[in-house]
C-alpha cells in the first residue's frame, strides 16, 4: 500500500481575471476550488494512474470536511485525523497578468492529535511506500519528519520525502528511498548556485553520501536528473508542450516515479514515468490524467528508436 501524508491540507480557491488592481474592487472572471497540499496532489495523481493509496494528515472544521469530501469524490481513500479546534486553511491563488498567492497558516495541532497520526503510521508494513510531502506547520515540532522516519526505521518501508532546505537535510540520515529537491533547492541546501549539470550531479551525490538512496532533481523546463542508488546518472529533457499550470507538477513527478517503479521495479522506467507525469500536469489545467500521461509516453516511444511500449502502465 502507498500512504501519503499532508500535514497542512488546504482548500485552494483560485480566481482568474485579466488584471489585478491593488487597492480596488476586483471581480473574478472565473473561479475554481480544489483540495490542496503536496501529499494530496500525489494521492490524486496516483489515483488517476489507477494506483490505490491512502491520504493521511490533519483536517478540521467546515473546510476540512470539504477537503475530505472532494478527495473522496475524486475516488481517493482517506484516513485523516480530525482536529478539535480550528479549521483547515484556505489558500487564495490569483491568476491575472501576474500570479499571486495568499496561503493560510493552518490550525493548531495538539500533541494528542499528532499521536493519533503516529498510531495510524504504526500500521504501515514491510513493502509499503510512505510519501512525506511539504513543510512542517508551525504547530508541530520541527523534527516531526525525523520522528516518523525513526518510528519506521528498519521495517522495510520505502519512504519518499519531498521537502526543502534544512528539513530535507535532517532526514537523509534515515536513508529515504527517494528525495526530490529541484535544482534551486539543492543549491540552497549547500549555499551554492547550481547552473551546470555537472554541479547538480555533484551535489546530488553529496546527498547520497549523507544517506539518501535515490536523488531526483527536477529542473522545470530543463527536465530532470536522477542519481540512483547504484550511482548511475539518468538525465531526461521534458516532452514538448505548452505549460499551462506549474502547480502540482513536482508532486506529479513523484507520483509518476512511484507508479513507474511499482510497474517494473526499474529506476530508469520510474524516472521516465516521473518526468512524463510531471510534464503532463504542467501541460494541463489540472493534475495529470492517465490519458494525458499515456499520450506523452506514446509520443516519446515513437520519437526514440527502440522505445519501450507503455500500454501496461
Amino acid at each position: 500500500m502507498i500512504f501519503t501524508v499532508t500535514f497542512n491540507p488546504s482548500l485552494d480557491y483560485i480566481v482568474g481575471l485579466d488584471a489585478f488592481r491593488e487597492g480596488e474592487v476586483n471581480r473574478s472572471e472565473w473561479e475554481q476550488l480544489y483540495p490542496g497540499g503536496k501529499g494530496i496532489n500525489v494521492s490524486m495523481v496516483l489515483k488517476n494512474l489507477e494506483i490505490r493509496n491512502i491520504a493521511l494528515g490533519f483536517i478540521g472544521g467546515f473546510t476540512g470536511k470539504e477537503i475530505q469530501r472532494r478527495i473522496k469524490d475524486f475516488g481517493c481513500y482517506t484516513d485523516f485525523v480530525k482536529i478539535k479546534s480550528g479549521i483547515s486553511r484556505i489558500n487564495v491563488k490569483i491568476k491575472a497578468d501576474q500570479e499571486s498567492e495568499i496561503n493560510g497558516q493552518g490550525p493548531d495541532i495538539s500533541k494528542k492529535e499528532l499521536g493519533e497520526l503516529f498510531k495510524k503510521l504504526e500500521s504501515i508494513e514491510k513493502g509499503d511506500i510512505l510519501v512525506l510531502a511539504g513543510s512542517i506547520p508551525a504547530a508541530l515540532p520541527e523534527d516531526t519528519y525525523e520522528s516518523i522516519m525513526k518510528l519506521l526505521e528498519n521495517r522495510g518501508v520505502k519512504i519518499v520525502v519531498d521537502a526543502t532546505g534544512e528539513l530535507l537535510l535532517r532526514v537523509v540520515k534515515y536513508q529515504p528511498f527517494l528525495i526530490k529537491p529541484n535544482n534551486h533547492e539543492l543549491g540552497e541546501m549547500f549555499g551554492v548556485v547550481l547552473n551546470k549539470r555537472e554541479d547538480i550531479i555533484l551535489y546530488a551525490k553529496r546527498l547520497q553520501q549523507m544517506g539518501a538512496q535515490n536523488v531526483l532533481v527536477s529542473m522545470a523546463g530543463e527536465g530532470a536528473i536522477l542519481v540512483d542508488e547504484s550511482g548511475k546518472v539518468h538525465e531526461m529533457k521534458p516532452p514538448k508542450g505548452i505549460v499551462k499550470n506549474s502547480v502540482g507538477a513536482g508532486d506529479s513527478m513523484v507520483a509518476g516515479f512511484i507508479a513507474g517503479y511499482l510497474k517494473s521495479q526499474d529506476l530508469q522506467d520510474a524516472f521516465r514515468m516521473g518526468v512524463v507525469t510531471g510534464s503532463a500536469s504542467a501541460f494541463s489545467e489540472t493534475l495529470a490524467t492517465k490519458a494525458e500521461v499515456m499520450k506523452l509516453l506514446d509520443e516519446l516511444s515513437h520519437k526514440n528508436e527502440g522505445g519501450r511500449k507503455n500500454a501496461d502502465y
